[in-house]
């Protein structure tokens, strides 16, 4: 397990600012609003209330860098798909994420997060294509695991393979930030992709 010594949310972006030129490793987490992301980082980060997490969804409008014991970057990018947000907010969101990752050139890992309970919408089926087209191929995470029996997994896990024409061999891991199920096998995939690059 991954010992958190120290975090620092070191760069909020909106709309019009400049990427950071970061020169550690990053890994972003997309997913759409409400779906769990600010709970995820929370628990990698070993930390309760670090990322601001929001009953009202569609609270992140800006891409966020946490770094993290001074070796790594936790990028947390806008929520998408949220109804209430005008047109002309969605198009600048998709923008600054559409530029995060294609400018990046730390970017080393990209987890996308599905709420397991749920067939993967619309949003979600043009996120996983978008982040694939930008070339990286996502890691699945379904969120909220502990809301289902643990023999329902696996049907749930499957229904979002085949929604999301998931690329065969993808890392899909059951997260909950209740039970912390999940968590180990992130951190084992971060270490891998993002920790151990020069290998």
């Amino acid at each position: 397990m991954h010992v958190i010594k120290n975090v620092n949310l070191e760069t909020v972006c909106g709309v019009t600012s400049k990427l950071p030129e970061n020169t550690l490793p990053e890994v972003a987490f997309a997913g759409k609003s409400n779906v769990g992301k600010s709970s995820l980082i929370n628990a990698l980060m070993n930390r309760k209330s670090y990322a601001r997490t929001s009953q009202q969804p569609g609270k992140t409008q800006t891409i966020n860098f946490y770094k993290i014991n001074e070796e790594i970057y936790f990028v947390d990018l806008p929520g998408y798909g949220y109804a209430k947000v005008s047109e002309a907010v969605k198009a600048k969101w998709g923008k600054m994420i559409e530029g995060y990752l294609h400018t990046s050139e730390q970017l080393r890992l990209v987890f996308l997060l599905i709420d397991i309970r749920h067939e993967p919408s619309g949003n979600d089926k043009h996120m996983y294509r978008w982040i694939v087209e930008q070339g990286f191929n996502p890691v699945i995470i379904a969120t909220k695991a502990d809301k289902l029996n643990r023999s329902q997994i696996p049907k749930h896990l499957k229904q979002i393979k085949t929604t999301l024409n998931v690329t065969e061999g993808t890392p899909m891991i059951p997260f909950s930030s209740l039970s912390k199920q999940g968590r180990d096998e992130i951190w084992e995939l971060i270490e891998q992709y993002a920790l151990d690059f020069e290998i």
